[in-house]
C-alpha cells in the first residue's frame, strides 16, 4: 500500500542548485560531530601562529590553517563560527607581536583586534555564499575575499603587508613568487585560499573535477615561475654596492650616553656630540675603505647618524665630502632630534653623488605605529637616473606598501633599522617588492638581517648585524631591471576580486530571492 504525504509525512524536497547540505546535530551546531568540529579550531588557531609573517613561520602552515579553519566555520553556525574565528586570529595576532617583540600599547592591541576581524569577513563571506551557488562559482568565494581583505588591509590600515599577508609566508619559494610580478602579493593569498576552498569541497564531497582544476591552476603558477626564472636570467652589467652599519662599539656607546639624557634634542652639545661623531666617523671610514675596495654605491641604515637639529648641515657636509673624495653615489640615514618636539623629529636619507651634491633628501612615509612620532613625507618615492642605472629610495617601513614601491627604476635602495627579533622578517618580506617591481632591491638594517635582491628575488648578499663584526654587506647588482605586468596594471588583480565578491553576493541574494518567490508561489499564480 502506497503511502500518501499528509502533515506528519511530508514528501521529500530536493535542495536547490548547489546548495550544500550540512546535518545538523542535535543541539543545532551544524555538525553530527562536535567534537570532531571543535578540534578543528585548536588544531587551525596553532598552525596560523605560524603563518603570520614572523620569525618562526613554516610555509605550509599557511596551507594547513585556512583548510582546518575553513572546515570549522562550515560546519558551525555562521555568526558563531565567525566569531570563534576572529578570536584565533586575534590570538595569532598577539602572538606576533609576542615573537616580534614589538611591544604592547594601545595602538598595538587595537589594531590586532581590528586586522583580526578584517581576516574574519572571507570566513563570513564563505559561509553565507556557499551554500547559495553552483559548486564551481562558489569554489570563488572564499580565495577572491581573502585576496582582497588583504588589499583592503593595505588601503585602509597604517600596516600595510607587515601583518595579514599570506604571501610572506612563503619566502623562499621562488617558482611560486614569481606570480606577484603579474598580481602583486595578493595572487599567492588567492591560490593558498583556493586550496583550503578546494580541499574542503573534497571533504564535503569527493569530486576529480574540482580537484584537477585546482591542480592545474597551481602547476599553470608554478610553472610559469620556473619558466620566468629559468628563460629569463639577468645578463646585465652589475655595479659594486656595500652597506656599511656603523660597529657595535660606538653604536653601544652611544646607545649607553643616550639612555643618561632625558632629551637628546635640547641636551647639551657636549653631552651627545662626542658619541655621536663617534658614529659618524665610524661610518665614514668605512665608506672610504669600500670605494677603495671598489664599490660605487654606499648605502647606510636608516637612522645611522643621529644627530641634533643644529649640527645636521655639518654632518651632512662632511658625507658630502666623503661622496666625492671617493667618487661614490652614498646614501645616508639621518635621524634629526629636533628642540620644536618629537612630532618635529625627522627621519631622513639622503642621496649625495659622486661630485657630493644632494639628489634628494627623502622623508620617511610610514612612521611605524605606535612608535614613531615624527611628521611623515609626502610619499613621493625619488628616482635619479645614473650611470648605474635609475636608482630609487625608501626607508625600512615603507617597504610594506606595495603600491607606494611600484616605481620604474633598476635599483632601490631601502635603508632600515630593525631589531634582533623582527629584522629577519622584515627583511625578507620587502623581497617582494623587487619581484613585484622589477628592480634589485638593497635593504641595509642597522640592527637585524641586510641583503640583497634581485628582480626575481634571488638573494645576491646577506649579513645578519648580531652574527658578523664587520657590518658591512657586499653585492654585484644588476644595473638594469625591467618591468613586470604588476608595475603595469597595479592592483587590477585585487579589485577584481573584490569585484567577483561583490558580484557573487548580489547573485546568492537574487537566486536566494528567486526560490523564495518560487517557493511562496510554486504554481506561478
Amino acid at each position: 500500500m502506497t503511502n500518501l504525504p499528509t502533515e506528519q509525512n511530508p514528501p521529500p524536497t530536493r535542495p536547490s542548485p548547489g546548495t550544500t547540505t550540512v546535518t545538523k546535530s542535535p543541539g543545532g551546531k551544524g555538525s553530527s560531530r562536535p567534537t570532531a568540529r571543535w578540534a578543528l579550531l585548536p588544531l587551525g588557531t596553532a598552525a596560523t601562529l605560524f603563518a603570520v609573517g614572523g620569525r618562526w613561520d613554516v610555509p605550509a602552515a599557511a596551507w594547513i590553517s585556512l583548510v582546518l579553519l575553513l572546515r570549522f566555520t562550515r560546519l558551525s553556525r555562521a555568526w558563531a563560527g565567525t566569531l570563534w574565528i576572529w578570536a584565533a586570529h586575534t590570538v595569532a595576532a598577539v602572538f606576533w607581536v609576542q615573537e616580534s617583540a614589538i611591544g604592547f600599547g594601545p595602538v598595538v592591541v587595537a589594531g590586532a583586534v581590528a586586522l583580526a576581524a578584517l581576516q574574519t569577513l572571507p570566513f563570513l563571506a564563505d559561509r553565507l555564499l556557499t551554500g547559495r551557488l553552483r559548486p564551481g562559482v562558489a569554489a570563488l568565494a572564499f580565495p577572491a575575499a581573502v585576496a582582497a581583505t588583504e588589499f583592503l588591509i593595505t588601503v585602509v590600515s597604517p600596516f600595510g603587508t607587515a601583518y595579514g599577508s599570506l604571501a610572506v609566508t612563503q619566502y623562499g619559494d621562488l617558482p611560486l613568487l614569481q606570480v606577484v610580478s603579474v598580481t602583486g602579493p595578493w595572487g599567492i593569498g588567492f591560490l593558498i585560499a583556493y586550496f583550503a576552498a578546494t580541499v574542503n569541497h573534497l571533504w564535503e564531497k569527493p569530486s576529480w573535477r574540482s580537484g584537477l582544476v585546482y591542480v592545474a591552476v597551481l602547476l599553470t603558477v608554478v610553472l610559469a615561475g620556473g619558466a620566468r626564472l629559468a628563460l629569463a636570467p639577468s645578463t646585465a652589467p652589475t655595479v659594486r654596492v656595500a652597506g656599511i652599519s656603523p660597529g657595535r662599539s660606538v653604536t653601544d656607546a652611544q646607545r649607553a650616553v643616550f639612555a643618561r639624557v632625558p632629551d637628546i634634542a635640547t641636551a647639551p652639545a657636549a653631552t651627545v656630540q662626542p658619541a655621536m661623531a663617534a658614529v659618524e666617523n665610524d661610518l665614514l671610514a668605512a665608506t672610504r675603505r669600500e670605494a677603495a675596495a671598489g664599490a660605487k654605491i654606499v648605502i647606510w641604515p636608516e637612522e645611522a647618524v643621529k644627530t641634533q637639529e643644529s649640527h645636521e648641515p655639518s654632518a651632512v657636509a662632511a658625507a658630502q665630502d666623503r661622496a666625492r673624495r671617493s667618487g661614490v653615489y652614498l646614501e645616508i640615514g639621518v635621524r634629526v632630534y629636533s628642540r620644536s618636539g618629537p612630532a618635529h623629529d625627522k627621519d631622513e636619507a639622503i642621496l649625495i653623488d659622486p661630485r657630493g651634491k644632494v639628489l634628494w633628501t627623502y622623508q620617511k612615509a610610514h612612521p611605524i605605529p605606535g612608535s614613531e612620532k615624527f611628521t611623515p613625507g609626502d610619499g613621493r618615492v625619488p628616482v635619479a637616473d645614473t650611470p648605474y642605472g635609475r636608482i630609487a629610495n625608501v626607508i625600512c617601513y615603507d617597504a610594506d606598501f606595495p603600491a607606494m614601491m611600484r616605481t620604474r627604476a633598476d635599483i632601490m635602495l631601502v635603508p632600515s633599522h630593525d631589531w634582533r627579533e623582527y629584522g629577519a622578517a622584515h627583511t625578507e618580506k620587502a623581497s617582494l617588492r623587487a619581484i613585484e617591481g622589477g628592480y634589485s632591491l638593497i635593504r641595509q638594517d642597522a640592527e637585524g638581517v641586510s641583503a640583497a635582491y634581485d628582480d626575481e628575488g634571488h638573494v645576491l648578499a646577506s649579513t645578519d648585524y648580531f652574527t658578523t663584526e664587520r657590518q658591512t654587506m657586499v653585492a654585484y647588482v644588476p644595473v638594469r631591471g625591467g618591468t613586470t605586468v604588476y608595475d603595469r596594471i597595479g592592483d587590477a588583480f585585487a579589485w577584481l576580486c573584490l569585484t567577483c565578491v561583490l558580484a557573487l553576493t548580489v547573485t546568492a541574494l537574487a537566486g536566494q530571492r528567486r526560490r523564495t518567490v518560487t517557493e511562496r508561489n510554486p504554481h506561478g499564480s
